[in-house]
């Protein structure tokens, strides 16, 4: 049975809850809360429902072995908050899950949403453990708690910078970003990867985050002749993008991130996605230690696609209840600096994280659309974990 309390069942909970602390003794078969933030609803609902989904196969696992805190028995149990990807929306389900009393959250997916919740999370000494959130800012405003379980867009964008310009050997490389804080930063990242090896980009646009028109921008950008278009933005819009490329016939290949390397691309592209490169954190799923078990378990349980961060968000969920079973405690300091101490051997590898969070030598894989599969073709990062 799925250990799940939606906000429902939880507004019955919430006056008896809000007297307690954290750090109480709980007695025999008590419940540890952990909190859930991610889109339920909107065009990223799917990527939001399969990460809950390896939330709960995980809590599942944890629960049958019977956990124990402060010398009694206790039970996992989720508090699940739709934020729709959306960074006011983000802010409101914070304050729910922090007034809900949960150990810890698993979330946000988008960077704007974590950028919009953290300050309260860090205000209550909660942990935060963001399957998603891969934009560099919200682990460098520095609150002690925040914690991201995938590698930054720093890092993702120079990798692929440098891999157009050396392995590639591309020449005439365009950029369109979108107007938000994850695309600016990810084109950023990915220009100085070109720039640090003597490419200079022959066109660069914008556009809204909210835009399925992209006439004006390509139309400037056909102008230039490039051989690579790069999308910094998420993989929804990359999706019409692709199509609106066909259409106007511009003769570059679509290189993106920002969950573009998932089933959800396939589905929206269809032909006009093929021969896109994408790239996904951590390493291809066949050589994550542990995939055939948890796809076996993930496929007996839900219908729904496996999206490429929920073995993430699955293993957030693990160690965290790792973090609770060290200090015996689920009192919000205390985990956290657990967690800053770990090194856990999870489903997508070693997890152990630096000092402001981030995940220590994050992997990455680049993919591309052949055939209605993600292929992959290179990998970055990753030693040593």
């Amino acid at each position: 049975m799925n250990k799940r309390l939606t906000l429902q069942r939880l507004l019955a909970l919430c006056l008896p809850l809000a007297g307690t602390s954290r750090a109480l003794a709980r007695p025999e078969n008590a419940v540890v809360p952990i909190g859930y933030a991610g889109p339920l609803s909107g065009s990223s609902a799917k990527a939001g429902r399969s990460q809950l989904h390896a939330i709960e196969l995980a809590l599942q696992e944890i629960n049958q072995r019977a956990p124990r805190l402060n010398g009694g028995k206790v039970t996992y149990q989720l508090v699940v908050g739709d934020d729709r990807g959306d960074a006011r929306t983000a802010a409101l389900v914070a304050d729910y899950l922090v007034r809900s009393q949960v150990a810890a959250v698993i979330g946000h997916w988008s960077t704007a949403a974590s950028l919009a919740a953290a300050p309260i999370y860090a205000a209550a000494r909660l942990p935060q453990i963001a399957p998603g959130s891969s934009g560099r800012q919200y682990t460098a405003e520095g609150f002690p708690g925040a914690f991201r379980i995938i590698g930054h867009d720093d890092d993702g964008g120079a990798y692929l910078g440098g891999y157009v310009a050396r392995t590639l050997a591309l020449r005439r490389v365009a950029v369109l970003e979108d107007d938000s804080l994850f695309g600016r930063n990810l084109a950023l990242a990915f220009i100085g990867g070109l720039r640090n090896n003597g490419i200079e980009l022959v066109a660069q646009e914008r556009v809204s985050a909210k835009s399925s028109d992209f006439n004006q921008q390509l139309g400037r950008i056909q102008t230039k002749n490039p051989q690579l278009l790069f999308f910094a933005g998420l993989g929804a819009q990359a999706a019409i993008l692709a199509h609106s490329m066909r259409r106007m016939r511009v003769d570059a290949t679509l290189m993106a991130a920002g969950g573009t390397a998932g089933p959800l691309f396939i589905e929206l592209a269809g032909v006009d996605g093929v021969g896109t490169l994408a790239l996904a954190p951590g390493q291809q799923e066949e050589k994550m230690p542990g995939w055939k078990a948890f796809e076996k378990k993930y496929r007996a349980q839900y219908s729904e696609d496996i999206d490429r961060l929920a073995p993430f968000a699955y293993d957030a969920a693990h160690i965290l209840a790792a973090a609770v079973q060290a200090v015996d405690s689920t009192e919000g300091p205390r985990l956290i600096a657990a967690l800053h101490a770990m090194r856990h051997n999870g489903l997508t590898g070693v997890i152990a994280f630096d000092e402001q969070g981030n995940l220590r030598n994050a992997a990455y894989t680049l993919y591309v659309l052949m055939q209605g599969k993600w292929m992959p073709v290179h990998n970055f990062g990753g030693a040593g974990r």
